[in-house]
């Protein structure tokens, strides 16, 4: 794919070379600014990268990561969705070998152009950048975080009131989103290419496990 490969963080990437446990990180992390693109993406590289090490001490830091990661998940899948709903189902594109079999006949077969590997590699292109339309909403209740549009593909006025719009939010947003697709990209075709039900689920959760099986939050609406 032609993105660019997600480059690991400076404060990650030291870390990494000296093989120190993401735990003992935790001391300078909380001397970071929650808030600074640094400190977001060096939680958010352990989380994703690290295959989410975690103790006593470095659990409270992670958890605002596990959130920040399920969230992108969710997100990239309704992105993906919706792009894929714009194109025609009819549409059928021819994919396989036209090379002559020995019995005549070619390997060819047509799938739905909007379900193509092509298709989906080149959704997949730009699929972060509409992380910048979505906006932070925290639970009252149990303090954890999703991440919900607040910016209508149409145009029309949306309700702010349970979410807020930060730049640092979606620059972290589309950090993890774009940390999913590197890691992840075969993944997120197989789904998208076969699977039409539940896919947030399915591969948010059960194929990916960035999103806790246990945690029932609010699928975020197109």
């Amino acid at each position: 794919m032609a993105t660019g490969r997600v480059h690991l963080p400076a404060h990650a990437a030291a870390l990494s070379r000296a093989r120190v446990h993401p735990a003992a990180y935790v001391t300078t992390f909380h001397r970071m600014r929650w808030h600074s693109v640094e400190a977001r993406e060096v939680l958010l590289w352990f989380a994703c990268c690290t295959g989410g090490h975690r103790t006593d001490l470095s659990s409270q830091a992670a958890r605002p990561g596990q959130d920040m990661r399920c969230g992108a998940c969710r997100a990239l899948v309704d992105e993906m969705e919706w792009a894929i709903s714009q194109i025609d189902p009819k549409k059928m594109i021819q994919t396989g070998s036209f090379r002559i079999n020995p019995d005549g006949s070619q390997s060819i077969r047509e799938v739905p152009l909007a379900r193509s590997e092509g298709n989906l590699l080149e959704l997949m292109e730009s699929v972060c950048e509409r992380m910048e339309d979505y906006g932070e909403h925290t639970d009252p209740s149990t303090n954890r975080k999703s991440y919900i549009r607040v910016k209508s593909r149409s145009g029309e006025a949306m309700d702010l009131s349970e979410a807020t719009l930060d730049s640092r939010v979606t620059a972290s947003l589309k950090f993890a989103c774009e940390t999913i697709v590197e890691h992840n990209e075969d993944e997120v075709i197989e789904f998208f290419a076969h699977e039409t039900d539940n896919v947030k689920d399915k591969l948010c959760s059960k194929r990916t496990d960035l999103c806790d099986h246990a945690l029932k939050m609010p699928h975020d609406e197109l």
